[in-house]
């Protein structure tokens, strides 16, 4: 079986008559974290959609486990074991933390350690003292834990993370590290979405680097954050 869990080849994207992703490149191996680095706006999250089937115009290769999944719609991209956390936290409000996790059960297919709530309590603390209570009761950085438990409720192979730091107090940003390298250790393969360089340097394998919608680097963190040319040209705010 190949090491290669995320192919993207030649992937361009478009919203109505604006040309965003230009002939974009990325890989992403089994049990790799891989952190795609960018200002707001420089096509990140545009990536991820393009790559979970969200967008209408697109145009490439996207290959999932060795499946050409271009053509597939974002419900059969999930069922293959691809999950994606949107920036927006997305939960049920009216719901329990429970009951969140609930919506996202999916029976393991191809996962030897299947997700169960006392799994993911154990991964995330806060959410177990708060499981019987409403989403609309939890924090910021509860409600950003939440939505990663659920989306691992469905027994993904890989996960697409959208600003997984975003607004977060730094104790919740330390703990979402220590989730992000946990699931790295349990054989996931995460893809990242960040502007916060540090948080980005202490989870990922890799990054790219991503400005006005083209990769404009590839390479280890550590040279990323020695590198200050590529920090002030394509970083900085």
């Amino acid at each position: 079986m190949s090491d290669t869990m995320l192919c993207v080849r030649e992937l361009n994207a478009y919203y109505g008559g604006a040309h965003i992703l230009h002939d974009v490149e990325v890989n992403m191996s089994r049990g790799e974290v891989v952190a795609l680095l960018g200002r707001n706006g420089a096509g990140k999250s545009t990536i991820m959609k393009s790559v979970m089937g969200l967008l209408a115009r697109r145009r490439g290769r996207i290959e999932f486990c060795g499946r050409d999944v271009g053509a597939l719609r974002p419900y059969q991209i999930s069922r293959l074991g691809l999950a994606y956390v949107p920036e927006e936290r997305r939960i049920f409000s009216g719901l329990t933390v429970l009951e969140n996790l609930e919506v996202g059960r999916r029976v393991a297919k191809r996962v030897t350690s299947p997700w169960t709530t006392e799994r993911l309590f154990a991964l995330f603390p806060n959410l177990s003292e708060r499981r019987n209570q409403d989403g609309a009761r939890l924090s910021g950085g509860e409600q950003q834990m939440l939505t990663v438990a659920r989306a691992l409720m469905g027994n993904p192979q890989a996960i697409l993370l959208d600003e997984p730091s975003e607004g977060l107090a730094p104790i919740i940003v330390e703990q979402m590290a220590r989730a992000v390298k946990a699931l790295k250790a349990e054989g996931l393969s995460v893809l990242l979405s960040e502007q916060n360089l540090y948080f980005a340097n202490e989870v990922s394998d890799r990054a790219y680097v991503v400005d006005r919608g083209r990769i404009r680097y590839e390479g280890r963190l550590d040279a990323i954050m020695a590198d200050e040319a590529i920090r002030r040209a394509h970083l900085a705010v």
